[in-house]
């Protein structure tokens, strides 16, 4: 396995995407990157780079995996193609995603345990 490689989009490489969009994106990660990472927007935050990274679709040996997570995850994010309001859209579409999986009957009972519940 490569050093910066993981199975999934880590909250660790989070901060490092903060500068490379407009004002509205680095406004985002500021206010992910202080919240718990058992929070419901750092998960829906991670699902969105899950999707824009094809995280599911990595493998151990490809080029990918070579680069890093984190270095896969600024490539995708300055490569999006539409505007800052776009990617939030996505984000915002991914965190509803995950409410509607924590407000469900189908979240196990140990990964209830982990989640941040909103105040």
């Amino acid at each position: 396995m490569y050093p910066d490689s993981e199975i999934l989009f880590p909250s660790r490489c989070i901060p490092q995407l903060r500068n490379l969009r407009g004002p509205e994106w680095a406004q985002l990660i500021d206010h992910i990157t202080a919240l718990p990472d058992g929070h419901e927007d750092v998960l829906g935050f991670s699902l969105m780079m899950i999707k824009l990274a094809s995280c599911l679709t990595c493998d151990l040996d490809s080029y990918r995996a070579s680069l890093g997570c984190c270095t896969c995850a600024r490539r995708s994010v300055a490569g999006f193609k539409g505007f800052d309001r776009e990617i939030i859209r996505l984000f915002e579409e991914a965190r509803e995603e995950v409410r509607d999986y924590l407000a469900s009957d189908e979240l196990p009972e140990p990964i209830a345990a982990l989640v941040e519940r909103p105040a």
